[in-house]
């Protein structure tokens, strides 16, 4: 009976999910620490912020090529990779030592080191949803996949709050380290490249799979590619690019600052600080899971500009929103949950940007949204060190200020997207070229 509904791809997508929460995980282990390591550095807020751009830089500048990887070597090999960089990358970080001469510019060094090798988690994942994903299915899948980033983030707080409480910061990373090594074998033993590969996938799965993709079996992936002009061309392209710079912008405020900012501007206590920035980040998991749902069933509906489009534009005009009452209330408790509320309202539009990736470009979704990604990657980057800045001239409300605005451009910028406007394929057919 299990047979009847079980399918690989969702097993997988399962997985991706969990690779993603150790992603998370890895990234923002450096905010919950932060206190700990900044003061045994003495480093201060805005040179922590430089290693948490650090991080962003790496990430964003490999973005391309962690897309043309993924397409060319497939999600299982460049994930597998990738997640072992990880855990080298955390582990280099437990293992620096104390009164270490310039530690700032060493945690600079390894931070970079983590965001080139985590590069290619959504990429990869994009490719996996492009070529194992029914078009029907792909804004759940994505939102799946994304719902990874809250799940990890959520559970950071608590969890090596209670390792650095007990063991030091350094056990923190640690744990992470050797997590990432764990399901990096899980996904390296049960994932494929194409469902076509895999051992465990069904003939009334692999039909399923096939029938869905808008872009045909990936058998005949080779007699057809899309042209890097085709690519850049793309004037939605670039209105995705602004749009998830502005969501990464607002994103990171959360998971570089909004521990700290509990702790130093709302007057809670450790431990108190760890269990209200869960909040935004069990918003983030059930929003971004509630977006993906919707997405779906919007578009089957009404169709993709709706369902891709109006979904993230309705979401982000609403996290501005909330951004901006979260900030200014008086008591600590009712802000943490209104700007956790703008959290999840953020995250109602993460699954739109990365399905209507595939939707748009099909086989080449990898390099597509790596180029998508990174503007979002380079938003988290500017507000990881311009955040502290503004927050110290201006106050904090002016921080929350800036990423409402921002958040109301990314909700401009989805009006101009058309994702029922699939790139042209260019064949590669011999026949086809000699008749040109």
């Amino acid at each position: 009976m299990l047979g009847r509904w079980f399918r690989i791809r969702y097993f997988l997508a399962f997985w991706l999910f969990v690779l993603s929460g150790v992603s998370f995980l890895d990234r923002t282990n450096l905010s919950i620490a932060g206190l700990q390591i900044s003061t045994e550095y003495g480093l201060g807020n805005q040179r922590l912020g430089w290693i948490f751009s650090a991080f962003l830089i790496g990430y964003a500048g490999f973005q391309i090529p962690a897309g043309w990887l993924a397409a060319r070597f497939g999600p299982r090999k460049v994930l597998t990779l990738g997640v072992l960089s990880w855990g080298v990358a955390t582990a280099l970080t437990a293992l620096l030592p104390s009164g270490i001469p310039s530690a700032v510019f060493l945690l600079m060094a390894i931070r970079f080191m983590l965001g080139a090798g985590e590069s290619v988690i959504y990429p990869a994942a994009n490719q996996f949803v492009a070529r194992w994903v029914p078009m029907q299915e792909r804004g759940f899948i994505n939102g799946l996949i994304f719902a990874g980033v809250g799940a990890g983030s959520g559970l950071t707080p608590p969890v090596l709050t209670w390792l650095i409480l007990h063991h030091g910061w350094r056990a923190a990373f640690w744990f992470s380290a050797i997590l990432g090594v764990v399901v990096c074998v899980v996904w390296w033993q049960s994932a494929r490249d194409l469902p076509e590969e895999h051992p465990g996938v069904t003939p009334v799965e692999l039909k399923e799979i096939r029938d869905g993709l808008s872009f045909g079996s990936q058998k005949d992936s080779g007699s057809s590619q899309l042209s890097w002009s085709a690519i850049l061309h793309r004037r939605d392209l670039l209105a995705l690019a602004v749009g998830y710079f502005s969501f990464g912008y607002v994103a990171w405020i959360f998971f570089s600052w909004f521990f700290l900012y509990m702790a130093q501007v709302r007057g809670f206590d450790l431990k108190s600080s760890a269990q209200y920035s869960m909040l935004p980040f069990l918003c983030m998991t059930v929003f971004c899971l509630l977006g993906g749902v919707l997405s779906d069933r919007l578009t089957a509906k009404f169709g993709l500009r709706v369902g891709r489009c109006a979904l993230a534009s309705v979401a982000l005009f609403l996290s501005a929103i909330f951004l901006v009452f979260g900030s200014q209330v008086h008591s600590p408790q009712l802000a943490g949950v209104i700007l956790a509320g703008g959290a999840g309202a953020l995250y109602l539009s993460q699954s739109s940007f990365w399905s209507v990736s595939v939707d748009i470009a099909g086989r080449s979704s990898g390099i597509f949204s790596s180029m998508i990604n990174m503007g979002g990657q380079l938003g988290g980057a500017v507000t990881a060190s311009l955040t502290p800045w503004i927050a110290q001239r201006y106050g904090w409300t002016t921080s929350f200020a800036v990423a409402a605005g921002l958040a109301l451009l990314g909700s401009i910028c989805w009006m101009t997207v058309h994702p029922e406007r699939p790139l042209q394929v260019e064949s590669t057919e011999p026949e086809q070229l000699l008749a040109k």
